[in-house]
């Protein structure tokens, strides 16, 4: 028999590693869950002519969101949500260390990647397989 086949291919990354993709990943849900609130307002206040259109928040809105109509604020606010969503997906999978292992090949998915889109559950390879 040969000698035992050393395999230097890392399965699953540290937990000094998963922490520093969590706290991206914290950061990221922050700036996310501001965004949709802030969708979700322009839905509500495109239709009221209160006092909440003076406010700070629907004066920031009134430069940006309120150019866009009710449908496509909700779409947007719909879209944000998922993005949420995936974010904390992302969290249960560094509690459960399976962050960053790519669900089509197994093998861990890229940090640049990661770093870019966090909440990744495929490797470009994995993601190609699957549109085949």
């Amino acid at each position: 028999m040969g000698k035992p086949v050393e395999i230097n291919e890392k399965v699953r990354y540290s937990d000094e590693e998963l922490q520093e993709f969590k706290e991206l990943i914290l950061e990221k849900l922050a700036q996310a869950r501001e965004e949709y609130e802030m969708l979700r307002g322009a839905v509500n206040h495109s239709t009221s002519n209160d006092t909440e259109d003076t406010s700070p928040t629907f004066k920031v809105l009134e430069e940006g969101a309120s150019s866009l109509s009710k449908e496509e604020s909700g779409q947007l606010a719909a879209r944000q949500y998922k993005f949420i969503q995936n974010l904390e997906n992302a969290l249960i999978r560094i509690e459960n260390k399976t962050y960053g292992i790519c669900r089509a090949t197994g093998k861990l998915i890229p940090k640049e990647r990661l770093r870019l889109v966090p909440h990744a559950t495929l490797s470009v390879e994995g993601k190609n397989e699957m549109n085949k």
